[in-house]
């Protein structure tokens, strides 16, 4: 669930004074408390403006990321380490568990998804090609008489394929009435 801005803020005012705010429906009491305890660490540590929700994502850098995981290496708490950094500790167990399987590269951005069918620069295609030599024009020409050739040869292949079927096609129909007459 999404909280906002001011829910979040007078869950903290509440607990500051002693009191836990009412939990809505369909969260579990005990969830709700764990966050407000959180909030209001971050709140003490960074101030309330942490709690409004913020634009985008930011993108931490390999070395942003290694200061935080080398911080918990050394001995400081998950839990601590992401506050003063403003971030959720299940972010910071991830990157200490990368860290330890893969090293220092499992920290650095890495492009997800699918790769672009287009050339990584976006250069663009000349509109006018370049004059071709003899040798190249010959075998343009010898390669052109061979997807001629390949097409005719594909076309011929689909023409008996096509009289086959036609006739298998008579054979079973002739059959049928065969059979139907006894």
């Amino acid at each position: 669930m999404r909280y906002s801005y001011e829910f979040k803020k007078e869950c903290v005012e509440l607990y500051k004074q002693g009191k836990w705010m009412e939990t809505p429906e369909g969260v579990k009491q005990e969830t709700l408390r764990r966050k407000i305890r959180y909030w209001s660490k971050l709140v003490d540590f960074h101030g309330e403006e942490i709690l409004k929700h913020k634009e985008q994502n930011k993108e931490w850098s390999a070395e942003e990321k290694f200061k935080l995981v080398s911080k918990v290496l050394a001995g400081n708490a998950y839990e601590e380490t992401a506050v003063n950094a403003g971030i959720n500790s299940n972010m910071l167990y991830k990157w200490v568990d990368n860290y330890k399987k893969f090293g220092y590269n499992s920290l650095e951005i890495k492009k997800r998804g699918r790769p672009s069918k287009m050339n990584d620069k976006n250069e663009k295609i000349d509109i006018e090609p370049k004059p071709l030599n003899e040798s190249e024009r010959e075998e343009l020409i010898r390669l052109r008489e061979e997807v001629r050739y390949l097409r005719t040869e594909r076309a011929v292949e689909k023409k008996l394929e096509a009289l086959r079927k036609e006739k298998y096609a008579a054979y079973l129909k002739a059959k049928k009435q065969q059979s139907s007459e006894n």
